[in-house]
């Protein structure tokens, strides 16, 4: 196991999950001075614009801060004793106008300013976005049309018809993440849509009815035409870009002629440990995921043997 978290896994905060049904409780904290909104909007985040070739930092604001009419709500834990909750501002073309701030403020995509606000906000950040992409995708109900209405501050949404009344919980995708090794060389590919020189590990979503490993071994073949053996849990990662769980895994090859699968990759290559360490020192036409990635994550510890 790593010796440390991957980023977004383990923020330091608590889910208070036993609070999710204390209305009285909940309704107290929204409006208390010490409590802090994460807002959303579109699948964006809020943060404080950077200045002074500082990076950017999470923007957490009080009740007051917002003003006029409110969207959904979502009570998401206590983090250093404060009450936090999500709010989707995505109603509002203009977002920042019904803001009360004395920084500049902007929204921006979690995938740019994440890495550089810290793992607990990011956390935080990444949580919030999750969560309400949830809401904005499941507005009615799956088994009779019907209309949803959130509960459970947030955590459930149940039909609102009275003779369906169906719960429906937070959905999340697992998906698995691997890096395919034969001993001194690993695999790596590229997809069409990715910048100019970058290539990753190989990932795919697990389909019902199978297990971890059984999704790795057949996601390698039917993407590079690899058999697989060994393969073994790394760690996991949240990924709500918009709603998975990245679960990273080694696995050994036991073919290496590679035979892509075009719709799914443009390319695929075995790559020299050496190679690897020379490019990663800093390279304009090949580059891998930033280390924030779980993908990132499984290369650097190939490289450092710890397989």
């Amino acid at each position: 196991m790593p010796k440390e978290p991957n980023y977004y896994a383990a923020g330091g905060y608590d889910r208070a999950g036993h609070r999710r049904k204390d209305a009285d409780w909940l309704a107290t904290r929204l409006d208390h001075p010490t409590s802090r909104i994460v807002p959303v909007w579109r699948n964006q985040n809020l943060v404080e614009s950077a200045r002074d070739g500082a990076p950017p930092r999470a923007a957490f604001l009080t009740c007051s801060q917002i003003v006029g009419d409110a969207g959904l709500e979502v009570f998401l834990g206590e983090a250093d004793d404060r009450a936090m909750f999500a709010r989707d501002l995505s109603g509002h073309e203009k977002p920042l106008d019904i803001i009360r701030s004395e920084v500049p403020l902007e929204f921006a995509d979690l995938r740019r300013v994440g890495p550089l606000v810290g793992n607990r906000d990011g956390s935080l950040m990444a949580y919030a976005r999750g969560l309400l992409y949830w809401h904005s995708r499941h507005g009615f109900c799956g088994v009779c049309g019907s209309p949803t209405k959130s509960e459970e501050a947030g955590h459930v949404r149940r039909c609102v018809n009275e003779k369906c009344v169906a719960q429906h919980f937070p959905r999340t995708d697992p998906a698995v993440i691997m890096l395919v090794h034969d001993c001194d060389r690993c695999l790596l590919g590229r997809q069409k849509i990715w910048p100019k020189g970058m290539h990753s590990t190989l990932a795919g979503f697990v389909e019902p009815g199978e297990s971890l490993e059984d999704t790795v071994a057949r996601e390698v073949f039917e993407e590079a035409g690899i058999k697989v053996t060994d393969v073994t849990y790394h760690s996991s990662q949240p990924w709500p870009f918009p709603a998975s769980l990245m679960l990273g895994f080694f696995a050994r090859a036991l073919t290496t002629e590679i035979h892509v699968d075009t719709s799914e990759l443009e390319a695929a290559h075995w790559f020299e440990r050496s190679y690897l360490i020379e490019h990663l020192k800093g390279s304009s036409d090949f580059f891998v995921p930033p280390r924030v990635a779980v993908a990132r994550r499984l290369i650097d510890d190939w490289l450092e043997g710890k397989v």
